[in-house]
C-alpha cells in the first residue's frame, strides 16, 4: 500500500509504513524502510526521469548529508525510550508540514534547509519527505514526482552510509529489505495503473491520518512502556 501511495502522489511509502513499523517490527525502522524507500524512490524518478529538476535536486542532497550526520549523532547519544518519543514527535511534525499548506519557493536556500530537515527526519524515521513537498507544492505533479523521487533516493543512500558506519545497518537488514522487495514492486506497479484515476489529495487525506494515528500509537506504547 506504501508503494502505490508513493507512485501515485510522489510521498507516502515511509510515512505509511514507518509508524507501523516501529509498533509492529521495530527491526524494519529505519535501515530496512529506507533501503526499500531508496529502490521505490529510484523506481520513480527513472519513471518521469525527463521531468527532473536537477538544479533542485542537487541543492536538495547537500541538505540531506547535513541533516543526516545530524540524526546519526543523535541516534548515538538517546537511549531507546527517548529516541522513540523523537520518532513519533518527527512522524507528527511530517503531518503538521503537510497540513499548514505554506506557499515556499523553491529557492537554493530553501531547499537546502528542506534537505537539512528532511535528512535528520528521514535518518531517524525513514520518513524525509515532507519537508521538499512543502517547498515543491506549486511545481506540476510531473516534475515533482520525478524530482522527489531524484532527491529521496540520493538521499537515502547517504542516510543509509551513515548508518552503516555508525553500526546501524547491515547485510540482516539489507536481506530483511530484500524479502520485501517483491511486494514493494507490486505497489509500484499497482500504481502505474491508478495515476490517473485516483485524485492526489485523496491519496495525501488518507496518508495523512494514517500517518498520524501510526505516530501516537508508537508514543502510547512507547509512554506504557
Amino acid at each position: 500500500m506504501g508503494a502505490c501511495l508513493q507512485g501515485v502522489g510522489g510521498i507516502g511509502f515511509a510515512m505509511l509504513s514507518a509508524p507501523l513499523g516501529a509498533i509492529f517490527f521495530p527491526d524494519l525502522v529505519p535501515g530496512p524502510l529506507l533501503a526499500m524507500g531508496c529502490c521505490l524512490s529510484l523506481m520513480g524518478a527513472l519513471r518521469e526521469r525527463e521531468a527532473i529538476a536537477w538544479r533542485i535536486a542537487g541543492f536538495a542532497l547537500i541538505g540531506r548529508a547535513l541533516g543526516g550526520a545530524a540524526a546519526v549523532l543523535t541516534m548515538a547519544w538517546l537511549a531507546p525510550g527517548p529516541l522513540g518519543v523523537l520518532f513519533s514527535v518527527s512522524i507528527l511534525a511530517a503531518v503538521a508540514l503537510s497540513l499548514l499548506g505554506w506557499r515556499l519557493l523553491p529557492t537554493s536556500p530553501n531547499v537546502v534547509i528542506a534537505g537539512t530537515v528532511s535528512g535528520f527526519m528521514g535518518t531517524i524515521t525513514s520518513a524525509g519527505a515532507p519537508p521538499f513537498a512543502l517547498v515543491m507544492q506549486h511545481m506540476a505533479p510531473a516534475p515533482m514526482r520525478a524530482t522527489m523521487g531524484c532527491i529521496l533516493a540520493g538521499g537515502a543512500v547517504l542516510s543509509l552510509s551513515m548508518l552503516a558506519l555508525a553500526g546501524r545497518f547491515g547485510l540482516p537488514q539489507l536481506v530483511l529489505a530484500a524479502a520485501l522487495a517483491p511486494f514493494l514492486f507490486a505497489g509500484f506497479a499497482l500504481s502505474n495503473r491508478l495515476r490517473g484515476h485516483v485524485s492526489p489529495g485523496a491519496v495525501r487525506r488518507l496518508l495523512l491520518g494514517l500517518c498520524a494515528a501510526g505516530a501516537l500509537g508508537v508514543l502510547g506504547r512507547t509512554a506504557f512502556s
